[in-house]
């Protein structure tokens, strides 16, 4: 069965000579001059592929993908723009177009585009799931498993791994420290047709240029001072594959300069060598910063980064999709339990309490250090909240304060003060009471959650005998 393409172009000489060249090429074509009529055609046929022009009369590129996006999602879009329209075109496929064309036009590359678009589809169709799952993420060795979240964040980072994944198109990625950026990269590598090509991460974060280029490109035995071997850089490791570059914002502009032709050239050449080496590698980068300020600085060139800016994700942090933590939780607890030869079933209430009510500075990576330091510390089949770390104190202390405010009020009596007084003194025992239970009666932590040094807390804790608590007790219990 034919593949159908439809030409969508005011300039009907331009629209019938791609026409007849594709249709000669074995695919089904039909020419349209207006949005309008595409959207008439549209709702008649299916098609594989849209060629659009970005100006037409009666509308632009824009809407028409809006258009198809939202109506025939299978339907890939390329974009046909003039020279000056393509940091507008860039735009256009963040929002969902397969790529663009610039003008002029010339056959043999549009069926090569063209073929490779087709190529793309028929590979996400394999790899994407209609419910957004990625169990079809194959298994290798090293490789962190994707964790697949509930949140909409979580999901709209999945459908966005998903799309781009099959393509070559280069990725920013960007996301605060710790979540999980290189695990997205991995992710893509593995959902990509690289995907038995290998996987090289590079951390650029304080690379000089002597080093970065030795790094990047590799250098001949006796090329330097120091150069007792031969290497092979993180470029030519990547050969074939994918090659993630993580806090590229860190390198020097000098360093982005040598960084750029050889992205541009796609060849290199080993310090010390006179032998280029051609390069087919993807390139991924990561950033917790914005490099469009970083641009307006003067940090980072504006050119390396619209190289690079063929794709953008954006990896949330753990504060924006709550509704994964305690499925995050889960994943590395089992992980844990099998690192440490443990059967650790699960975590109390208070602890699940204070992971949703945590803000993770660090992330996902915090949460895991957290859940693989809890698990060592815990002997019994469920993590108490005992277990966790001082950081996590302030948001036990501030849940128990909100709970003992709406402790329910005393009945009246006879003697006002008596009772006021009384009433204080109880009021207190029950706070201490609460609050030593909850960290499983660990003195040193109770005096830093009650802010009382440890010698006044023992002697609030002498103060209080078995027969004060058991009528304290029953009192709360009564009143119930």
């Amino acid at each position: 069965m034919k593949n159908k393409i439809l030409i969508i172009d005011d300039e009907i000489n331009i629209g019938l000579l791609l026409s007849k060249f594709l249709t000669k090429n074995g695919y089904e074509v039909s020419n349209t001059t207006t949005g309008t009529a595409a959207v008439e055609i549209l709702s008649i046929e299916k098609f594989d592929l849209i060629l659009c022009d970005y100006r037409l009369d009666d509308t632009d590129g824009r809407e028409i993908l809006k258009y198809v996006k939202e109506n025939y999602p299978n339907t890939g879009v390329f974009i046909i723009t003039g020279y000056s329209d393509i940091r507008l075109a860039v735009e256009l496929i963040k929002l969902g177009a397969y790529d663009y064309i610039v003008k002029p036009l010339y056959p043999d590359e549009i069926l090569n585009t063209v073929n490779k678009a087709l190529e793309t589809q028929r590979a996400l169709k394999k790899h994407h799931h209609t419910n957004h799952k990625a169990a079809n993420i194959p298994e290798i060795p090293n490789f962190p498993k994707y964790i697949e979240g509930n949140s909409k964040p979580s999901i709209k980072l999945l459908e966005q791994i998903n799309l781009v994944a099959p393509t070559n198109y280069s990725i920013i990625l960007h996301g605060k420290s710790g979540t999980g950026k290189e695990c997205v990269a991995k992710t893509i590598h593995l959902n990509s047709l690289r995907k038995n090509a290998p996987f090289v991460a590079m951390d650029c974060g304080s690379l000089s240029k002597e080093l970065a280029v030795s790094e990047f490109f590799g250098h001949e035995k006796g090329s330097f001072t120091g150069a007792l071997s031969t290497k092979i850089g993180h470029f030519e490791q990547a050969n074939g594959g994918t090659l993630f570059l993580d806090e590229v914002a860190n390198l020097s502009y000098e360093t982005q300069a040598i960084l750029l032709r050889a992205v541009q050239e796609r060849k290199i050449k080993r310090v010390g060598s006179t032998k280029e080496i051609n390069l087919d590698v993807r390139i991924i980068i990561a950033t917790n910063e914005n490099l469009e300020n970083c641009i307006q600085k003067g940090t980072f060139r504006e050119d390396l980064y619209h190289r690079f800016n063929e794709f953008s994700i954006n990896v949330p942090s753990l504060k924006d999709r709550s509704e994964d933590i305690l499925v995050f939780a889960d994943f590395f607890l089992a992980e844990a339990n099998e690192e440490l030869n443990k059967n650790i079933i699960s975590f109390s209430k208070e602890v699940k309490d204070c992971f949703l009510n945590y803000n993770w500075p660090g992330n996902v990576r915090e949460l895991k250090n957290v859940i693989r330091r809890v698990a060592l510390l815990t002997n019994g089949h469920q993590i108490e909240i005992a277990a966790l770390p001082l950081e996590f104190e302030k948001v036990s202390s501030a849940k128990i304060l909100h709970r003992e405010k709406k402790l329910p009020v005393l009945k009246k009596s006879g003697n006002n003060a008596q009772d006021l007084k009384k009433t204080t003194k109880e009021a207190e025992y029950t706070v201490i009471l609460t609050v030593l239970r909850e960290v499983n009666f660990n003195k040193a932590k109770a005096s830093r959650i009650l802010k009382i040094d440890r010698k006044t807390l023992y002697n609030k804790i002498k103060a209080i005998n078995l027969n004060e608590e058991q009528q304290i007790e029953n009192r709360q219990n009564k009143m119930g």
